[in-house]
């Protein structure tokens, strides 16, 4: 009598992926609930954790915006820092727009920073500021429009692999040294913080910050149904067709530069709404979260995760700032030098990141 062993088919790997992925959101949803038991309570969670998860939810709609772009049309971006840092500036704008004297129509005349460097008037380019969905817009409108110059200048020429990377870095790094100058008007090196309120709400109530957190959880959720939905969508087949034979594809009569400007132009308004989300939760937004070295910490986490996996690249970003919030608390000075190891270590050994590990074991 021979006996059979049953081998998991990939529907069953996937039904058991959803499966994992729908119990984590539920625990993550269940978190501001937790926080409000009382402190004694054995199921109750710290303001801390729920603060820091709310960060690395931001990071990993970051995350799926790089994983897009890099793991589904091969365009490894190391500037998607800028477009999440511009997000945030957008959406800081608005909350120094509630803090000071209140003018003639019930807004700030400037922002505090603003009197402190004696400006008269407010700049042109603040106006609108006052109001929330201008800024939330604006939060979308700037990197997109920031992508979609500096990949049309790209794709049309036809740069490609380590050059674009290189012109990504080199955008993001130009942003960083022109934030930092206080006469462009946004806070200089100190950037914007010391915010009060947000949609009449104070930012440091229990509810705001639940609130937040939700928003950031169904915004992840929704995102990740985007993404998904895009990369099983024909065009998601012409972007995977782009990453692996870009010739091919051109010779066949699609159009690469479209292809690759519609998915870099969303991979950056996605970021840029994960910044909008990340400000109000850190309560602060200054010039160093354009460092260069940003955008290559989020590259990290897509890889370790899993690229081209969707869930892989959220899975990276949450175990990565894990395994940082851990390190930097023991042992802060080694955290650069465990990341970079790291890196080497998913390089060398998991090319597919976690998320293909956890595949493999299954099969």
């Amino acid at each position: 009598m021979s006996a059979t062993i049953a081998t998991p088919t990939p529907s069953r790997l996937r039904l058991g992926l959803r499966a994992a992925t729908i119990a984590v959101i539920l625990l993550l949803a269940l978190m501001p609930v937790l926080n409000r038991l009382p402190a004694d309570h054995a199921l109750h969670i710290s303001d801390f954790v729920v603060s820091i998860t709310g960060k690395w939810i931001c990071y990993a709609i970051l995350a799926l915006a790089i994983d897009l772009a890099w793991g589904y049309a091969g365009l490894l971006s190391l500037g998607h820092g800028a477009f999440f840092a511009l997000g945030g500036y957008a959406i800081g704008m608005h909350l120094m727009r509630l803090i000071g004297p209140r003018g003639v129509y019930g807004h700030p005349v400037l922002p505090d920073f603003m009197v402190f460097l004696g400006y008269t008037d407010l700049p042109i380019f603040w106006w609108g500021f006052q109001s929330f969905p201008y800024a939330l817009f604006m939060a979308l409108f700037v990197p997109g429009v920031l992508a979609g110059v500096v990949g049309f200048l790209a794709f049309r020429s036809r740069i490609t692999g380590v050059y674009f990377s290189i012109i990504t870095q080199a955008m993001t790094y130009a942003l960083m040294l022109a934030f930092f100058r206080n006469d462009m008007g946004f806070g200089g090196n100190n950037g914007f913080t010391d915010f009060k309120e947000l949609l009449g709400m104070p930012l440091n109530a229990g509810g705001t910050r639940a609130a937040l957190f939700y928003a950031s959880l169904a915004t992840l959720v929704g995102t990740y149904f985007l993404c998904a939905w895009i990369t099983r969508s024909k065009l998601g087949r012409v972007l995977i067709a782009v990453r692996d034979a870009e010739s091919r594809v051109r010779f066949l009569g699609y159009s690469v530069t479209q292809a690759k400007l519609f998915v870099f132009v969303l991979s950056a308004m996605i970021s840029g709404l994960a910044g909008a989300l990340y400000v109000p939760q850190v309560g602060i937004i200054n010039p160093g979260e354009f460092s260069p070295g940003n955008s290559i910490e989020a590259v990290i986490w897509v890889a370790v995760g899993g690229r081209g996996t969707l869930i892989g690249a959220a899975l990276g970003a949450f175990s990565v700032n894990a395994m940082k919030t851990w390190l930097t608390t023991i042992a802060p000075d080694l955290w650069l030098f465990a990341l970079g190891g790291l890196f080497v270590a998913v390089t060398l050994l998991l090319p597919k990141g976690l998320l293909g590990l956890l595949r493999g074991r299954r099969s």
